[in-house]
């Protein structure tokens, strides 16, 4: 399927038309914008390429785009009376006023009374092009429209651009609201923070943060001359072990004056192993904790305290992995990948709700046109990609951020269209990397099913998003594709007998091996009746004969399908045994992979590497996720909370109770074993329990369901009790 002119004319009309209904709306704060999507880039360029593996720079290994060098700014306005205005820019510029040229690059201008169209074009090569201006009533904001100057004619009316038929869209913005806040400065906040024990053995020095961190080092009283080596580790073992440890920084100190030494490069690490020439003295060592400022929304609290600590370490973990992007594992890589990306919005939307994170990750992830390969390389993390965009719009409500990027889905997905076989579905190609999970003789060869079922996801997601921006004849086309795709997966990969769908296809033949993989995402997708559900729950899931998921990436899903199928004593002594397992081991953050059958120093290592595994790993912290959505129940039904429903479940629980937050406000509910408490927050939900006997509830008509189900109508912002 080719991306037609019409539809292409559509999504820039529907942009221009958006634009258009925001000028009545907008603010009159000033604040710094650019092109759509280019900080995005940008700043993960800057980001992705700090990584190092023992001091040697080590950059991602897929394609890096950058920002557009030009870029055009435009707006009209309607004064009553004369206005100065104020304008800076990064980069070269020009200025234009109903057309016309200004001399130089004026830092003011006049504009008089009446209707006038004030034009900036700016060029940067290091970083994005971005303006900002301030006046009484003419600023910068996001109702401005932006083009990189590609000429794109739209129509022959010109509704979706100038004379010239240049297209244009809204500016883009995030919170740089002063002149000097400039975008091209961007930095993560720190703060000081000391060692809780620095042991000292000649000229080594073992410092103990105490628990998972990242941050500068900073050195205190280093005094003479020569070499001062560090190595850093997220555990004791890997900081003493010099020459395999991931990560050291080595400083050549001239000069014998006393004074003090910040690292350049931040770093992940619990302990640093200092090492010092003969002659050299050190007084003590501290850091500079560098973070993201967020606010912290989402909490959760119960009777048992194993599931309390889990829940902060949870938390923590989701902290340091949330960067100027969400990341994957902060010691490694430091990286922007997919399928961590997405489980890292799903668990924000129950603990921080910060949006722009999201949209900067998606954005960075999606880069620019055209499309040459997949995402991170990996096919499922392009399907993730998609996922995420639709949850995204669900969480939120946020129809200008589909409408805005509604092109660049539409030729990520033409891209993937074009690889299909003979047969319609996907198989790994020359430059693919089939991940799924890291696991011991999973085959990614042939046609793997649980790739078609993300892309049959993915092809749905398409048709919501046509749906929201009203591209009809998309709509009809992702339709067709997936229920053609759906019915294509169940008779090419569903086998009766085993009950369950076979992992793959080799040169068209079923396999006979059954993974977790594809069943479980299944379940929670909704594809499975009751009697197939039950089945793969049987057979598959509750089946120790099925290789085991030794990941918390993977485990993530596995016990959301088990959530699904209302396993929930199932979930909460998976969750005590995997995560707990990890606290019984000293961790302060949650891992990239833990396996129980493994002994001392074995648990950190991994590709090969004594050391290879991350002891942060933004997968690990999806308890958030599970405890919010699945035990304190609450969930959206409609895009933004504007329709909810809270489902408790208290499991062997004497009481919980948390808050969720939404774009309307946040979520209180309190559970124990005889009452249930709401405060909502807007919007119109439904709470929905289980009782042996009827329910009270003074606030609200309490409805029988039957079988001792009952249901609460939840309106507006105000307090329900429930007593039974």
């Amino acid at each position: 399927m080719k991306r037609t002119n019409l539809l292409q004319t559509l999504s820039i009309v529907l942009l221009m038309v958006f634009a258009a209904e925001s000028l009545e709306a907008q603010e009159t704060k000033a604040t710094w914008i650019w092109y759509p999507g280019d900080f995005e880039i940008w700043l993960s360029n800057q980001m992705q390429n700090k990584r190092t593996e023992r001091g040697a720079f080590f950059p991602p290994f897929w394609r890096q785009d950058s920002h557009f060098v030009l870029i055009d700014f435009h707006k009209e306005f309607v004064l009553d009376e004369s206005e100065e205005v104020e304008l800076y820019a990064e980069g070269q510029y020009n200025v234009k006023l109903d057309g016309k040229l200004i001399e130089g690059e004026p830092t003011t201008l006049t504009i008089p009374a009446g209707t006038h169209k004030l034009n900036l074009k700016v060029r940067a090569q290091d970083h994005v092009p971005a303006i900002f201006v301030r006046g009484k009533t003419v600023v910068s904001d996001g109702s401005w429209l932006v083009t990189n100057e590609d000429k794109e004619w739209i129509d022959e009316t010109g509704k979706a651009s100038d004379q010239s038929g240049t297209a244009w869209l809204r500016a883009a913005l995030w919170h740089f609201n002063s002149p000097e806040n400039r975008p091209s400065a961007f930095k993560l906040a720190t703060e000081p923070d000391g060692a809780v024990s620095m042991e000292q053995q000649g000229g080594r020095w073992l410092v103990d943060f105490g628990k998972e961190t990242f941050g500068f080092v900073k050195l205190h009283g280093v005094k003479g001359q020569g070499l001062i080596s560090l190595y850093y580790g997220e555990s004791k073992e890997e900081a003493l072990a010099t020459e395999t440890c991931e990560t050291l920084d080595r400083l050549h100190i001239s000069g014998q004056a006393q004074g003090d030494t910040v690292l350049e490069l931040s770093k992940a690490f619990r302990f640093v192993n200092v090492e010092v020439d003969n002659g050299m003295q050190l007084d003590s060592v501290s850091m500079l904790y560098e973070y993201l400022p967020v606010d912290e929304r989402g909490h959760f609290r119960s009777s048992d305290e194993l599931l309390n600590e889990i829940w902060d370490v949870s938390k923590y973990t989701m902290h340091l992995t949330s960067r100027e992007f969400f990341v994957d594992g902060i010691k490694r890589d430091r990286w922007i990948w997919s399928g961590d990306a997405y489980q890292s919005y799903l668990m924000n939307y129950y603990l921080f709700f910060d949006s722009p994170s999201v949209k900067r990750t998606t954005l960075a992830l999606r880069g620019k046109d055209p499309v040459s390969s997949h995402i991170n390389t990996i096919m499922d993390y392009t399907f993730y990609w998609f996922l995420g965009i639709y949850d995204y719009y669900m969480y939120t409500g946020d129809r200008a951020f589909v409408e805005t990027f509604y092109p660049r889905m539409q030729s990520l997905m033409d891209f993937c269209l074009a690889r299909r076989n003979e047969r319609g579905f996907l198989e790994g190609l020359p430059g693919d990397w089939i991940f799924i999970d890291w696991a011991d003789g999973l085959s990614k060869q042939g046609e793997v099913s649980f790739e078609q079922l993300l892309f049959c996801r993915s092809l749905e997601t398409m048709k919501l998003c046509a749906e929201i921006v009203n591209d009809k004849q998309g709509e009809q086309q992702y339709a067709q594709l997936a229920k053609a795709l759906k019915r294509n997966i169940f008779a090419s990969y569903w086998d009766e007998d085993k009950q369950a769908f076979i992992h793959s296809r080799v040169d068209g033949k079923p396999t006979d091996q059954v993974t977790r993989y594809t069943n479980m995402f299944a379940i929670f997708f909704d594809y499975l009746n009751e009697a197939q559900q039950q089945g793969v729950k049987k057979h598959v899931l509750l089946n120790d004969a099925v290789q085991q998921i030794t990941t918390p990436y993977m485990r993530f899903y596995e016990l959301e399908a088990l959530c699904t199928l209302g396993e929930y004593g199932v979930v909460l002594d998976e969750i005590r045994d995997y995560w707990g397992g990890m606290l019984k081991l000293g961790a302060t953050s949650f891992w990239e992979a833990y396996d129980p059958n493994k002994q001392g120093a074995e648990h950190y290592a991994m590709y090969g590497r004594p050391f290879g595994k991350s002891l942060c790993h933004s997968w690990g912290a999806s308890p958030i996720y599970l405890l919010g959505k699945y035990f304190l129940g609450v969930k959206p039904v409609s895009a933004g909370y504007a329709t909810y429903v809270i489902e408790p479940q208290l499991g062997d629980m004497e009481w919980m109770e948390g808050t969720v937050p939404t774009p309307n406000g946040d979520i209180e509910v309190r559970v124990t074993t005889n009452e249930i408490k709401v405060k909502t927050a807007g919007g119109t939900g439904k709470l929905l329990l289980r009782s042996k006997t009827k329910p009270t509830c003074e606030q609200a008509d309490l409805v029988d369901l039957g079988a001792g189900k009952y249901e609460v109508v939840l309106e507006g912002t105000r307090t329900y009790t429930v007593v039974y």
